[in-house]
């Protein structure tokens, strides 16, 4: 990983570093309360701040644990609300309707970047 930079994207990890269709977290930027949480499905690639829209709690209710038993849904560990992959939009749960917070991610040269301070 690579040290923040100011204006400079920050590196997360190698895309090959998650497996597919899976899901991985991270630390946020120093200063930041909430970390991030990527998702790969083949060649995409979706992150999310790592809080509930509800009340802000972290999703993983153990490292790294974001997604449904059958991988189809980002699910909050404290309330066990249902997030598609693709936009973060609550689907099931009290936050129903609203979403998750999504990060824009680059990946050049087989590693996912995230904007500066994030």
């Amino acid at each position: 990983m690579e040290a923040l930079i100011q204006g400079k994207p920050r590196a997360l990890c190698r895309v090959e570093d998650i497996p597919d269709n899976s899901a991985k977290g991270f630390p946020g930027a120093e200063g930041r309360f909430t970390g991030l949480l990527v998702v790969r499905q083949g060649s995409n690639i979706y992150a999310y701040e790592n809080a509930c829209p509800h009340i802000g709690t972290p999703l993983d209710w153990t490292p790294d644990r974001f997604l449904s038993a059958d991988g189809r849904f980002i699910i909050c560990a404290t309330h066990g609300a249902e997030f598609t992959i693709s936009s973060g939009t609550c689907i099931s749960g009290p936050c129903k309707g609203d979403g998750l917070t999504s990060i824009n991610v680059e990946v050049r040269d087989g590693v996912i970047h995230v904007p500066p301070g994030v």
